[in-house]
């Protein structure tokens, strides 16, 4: 099972170096276990473009689809038996980034 995990925060590529390091370690961590599919940090919402291809031409807005203090700065997506090794995992994710997570099981799509 895949899970996404975003990263909460109020800014954008705000990591402290010990934070990072914290990071590091715990990225080697995600790898070493077999958890490891992918992660990032996102640019800031400002950068954002929504894209809305419902009608007859697509429509382009600049800016996040959401207006919020707090936003997603940054994800993991990881491999979990089930829910609850994910949150244990992302538990020692959160201590290490010093941010809150939001954990998301993810939907299988045939194709």
């Amino acid at each position: 099972m895949q899970y996404l995990v975003s990263v909460i925060d109020d800014r954008t590529n705000s990591g402290t170096p010990e934070e990072m390091v914290e990071i590091a370690a715990f990225n080697r961590r995600l790898r070493e276990g077999g958890n490891w599919v992918f992660a990032a940090g996102l640019a800031a919402p400002s950068t954002a473009t929504v894209i809305d291809g419902r009608g007859e031409q697509p429509v382009f807005t600049d800016g996040p689809f959401i207006e919020s203090k707090e936003h997603m700065a940054g994800l993991w997506i990881i491999e979990a038996p089930d829910l609850d090794a994910a949150l244990a995992l992302m538990a020692d994710g959160s201590r290490a980034c010093n941010r809150r997570l939001e954990v998301r099981p993810t939907l299988q799509v045939s194709g």
